[in-house]
C-alpha cells in the first residue's frame, strides 16, 4: 500500500473513531480564545513534517478568526534514502537543495459541533489562507576525494561527485547561510478535533489537505521533475490553553 494511501486510511479511522465520541456530548461551554501549537506529519515531509502554531479569538458564536505560523521541511516525491558504501552512513543521492516553508496563515475556524463542559469533542471545519516564505538551501554532503585517502570534505551535491565515494550527508544546517529565498502562497482546508476534557486546556488532531504554490519551479533534484506546487494531506496533533 502506497504512503498517500496508508495515510489517508489512518485519517479516515480516526474520523471514525471522533464521530463515535461524538455522541457522548452534552450542553456546550464557551470561550473567548485560544492558543495550540502542535507536531506535523505529511506526505510531503519526514518522519516529522514539522511544528505549527496557531492563535484564534472568537468573532461568534460559531466562528473564530485565526493567525497561523507553520515551519515546514518539505521533500522532494522522488527522494530515497541511500546507504554509502565507505561508512553506511545515509544520505539522499541525487538532492541538489533542500525546501524549508515558512506558512503564514489567516483563516476562520468554523465550529459544527461543540462539546460538553467534560466529555465528547468539539469539532470545526478549518480554513486558512497566506504567504509562504520558500527557504531553497544547498544540500551538503560529505565524501572522499577523488581516488580514495584518509580525509574526507563537504561540499553542495553535484552530479560529478561519485556516487561511491560519498560517505553521508554534512553537516545539520550546513549550507543555511546560503539559503536564496522562493516566495508563494499556501491554502489549507481541514477539520480540527478537540478531545480535551479540561476546560482551559486544548488537546486534539487536526487533518486535512494543504497546497503551496511557489513563484516558479523549485529544484531539489536535478536529474528528475521538479516542481513548483506542492500539495499535501497533513495530520497535525496538538496542545494549548484557552481562556
Amino acid at each position: 500500500m502506497r504512503r498517500r494511501e496508508k495515510f489517508s486510511l489512518l485519517t479516515f479511522f480516526l474520523v471514525l473513531i471522533v464521530a463515535g465520541t461524538y455522541g457522548q456530548t452534552q450542553d456546550s461551554y464557551e470561550y473567548g480564545s485560544e492558543f495550540t501549537w502542535g507536531i506535523n506529519k505529511n506526505t510531503s515531509g519526514g518522519l516529522i513534517g514539522g511544528l505549527v502554531f496557531k492563535k484564534a479569538r472568537k468573532l461568534n458564536d460559531r466562528v473564530l478568526e485565526t493567525f497561523g505560523l507553520e515551519l515546514m521541511n518539505v521533500k522532494h516525491p522522488q527522494e530515497r534514502r541511500t546507504n554509502s558504501i565507505q561508512t553506511g552512513n545515509l544520505f539522499i543521492y541525487g538532492k541538489s537543495n533542500y525546501l524549508y516553508a515558512i506558512r503564514l496563515q489567516y483563516g476562520r475556524d468554523i465550529i459544527l459541533f461543540k462539546k460538553a463542559p467534560h466529555q465528547g469533542v468539539e469539532i470545526k471545519g478549518v480554513f486558512a489562507i497566506g504567504p509562504t516564505i520558500g527557504v531553497v538551501a544547498p544540500y551538503y554532503v560529505e565524501y572522499f576525494p577523488e581516488g580514495g585517502g584518509s580525509y574526507t570534505v563537504r561540499a553542495p551535491y553535484n552530479p560529478n561527485i561519485n556516487i561511491d565515494y560519498i560517505a553521508g550527508t554534512g553537516r545539520l544546517f550546513e549550507g543555511l547561510s546560503e539559503s536564496k529565498i522562493k516566495p508563494g502562497i499556501n491554502f489549507k482546508a481541514a477539520m480540527n478535533f478537540e478531545l480535551g476534557t479540561i476546560k482551559s486546556q486544548v488537546t486534539g488532531f487536526e487533518a486535512g489537505f494543504l497546497i503551496d504554490a511557489y513563484s516558479s519551479t523549485i529544484e531539489m533534484m536535478p536529474s528528475t521533475k521538479n516542481y513548483a506546487v506542492y500539495p499535501t494531506l497533513f495530520l497535525t496533533l496538538f496542545y494549548g490553553s484557552r481562556k
